[in-house]
């Protein structure tokens, strides 16, 4: 939901989006895979690439990586970071976009890493966007200037949605369940805040659950 609504933002902001879709061993990644050319297909991008990162299902470490790991229904996650965090996960998604930004000349790399997720997460707090944006800059060649931006990273996915709508995103075309491919659970975490946003911004989420809390 976040990501398909960060595309439209991207090309509302004038540019031309570039798709890059990462499949990691998740359990959701067909669904997402299929979402995910739908949404870069009503975008009209340029180009869409998907990139296998199989090897953060072999390092493990999170529910979404590791058979042997159970994801859990919202609430029942207790203190700490959640075991559906994916160990520095973002940081080798940033690095595969940077590299493509870079190899195709683009300005600027979007994530769509947002308030509820850095709670959490801490490769989705403004502090690491910071530190990676330093990094892209000493990483990269000397005329290359490439912006990592992250406009959702002090929103709630209320206040994401409503932007969405505004923009015309296809919310039946994107999927947010971190268990199931078909129809959603409903109960992860990601299925409670989608659905709580979906609430708050007084619509109906349109696509498929087998429990709507």
């Amino acid at each position: 939901m976040d990501s398909s609504t960060l595309a439209y933002v991207a090309r509302d902001r004038g540019y031309q989006i570039i798709a890059l879709h990462l499949r990691y061993g998740q359990p959701t990644e067909d669904a997402e895979f299929a979402c995910a050319k739908k949404i870069a297909a009503s975008l009209n991008a340029d180009e869409f690439l998907t990139v296998n990162l199989d090897y953060l299902r072999q390092i493990g470490g999170s529910s979404l990586t590791d058979d042997g790991l159970e994801i859990r229904d919202h609430g029942e996650a207790g203190a700490g970071v959640p075991n559906t965090y994916v160990p520095f996960r973002n940081a080798n998604l940033i690095a595969i976009a940077t590299s493509l930004a870079e190899a195709r000349g683009a300005e600027a790399v979007f994530i769509g890493v947002q308030a509820s997720d850095y709670v959490g997460y801490p490769d989705c707090s403004p502090r690491f966007i910071e530190a990676f944006q330093r990094v892209i800059d000493t990483g990269t060649a000397e005329e290359t200037h490439i912006k990592l931006m992250a406009p959702f990273v002090n929103m709630s996915k209320t206040e994401i949605l409503k932007q969405g709508f505004a923009l015309g995103v296809p919310y039946e075309d994107t999927w947010s369940c971190y268990r199931s491919g078909a129809p959603a659970c409903g109960t992860c975490d990601s299925c409670h805040y989608r659905l709580e946003a979906f609430r708050k911004a007084g619509q109906k989420d349109p696509i498929p659950y087998e429990v709507r809390k």
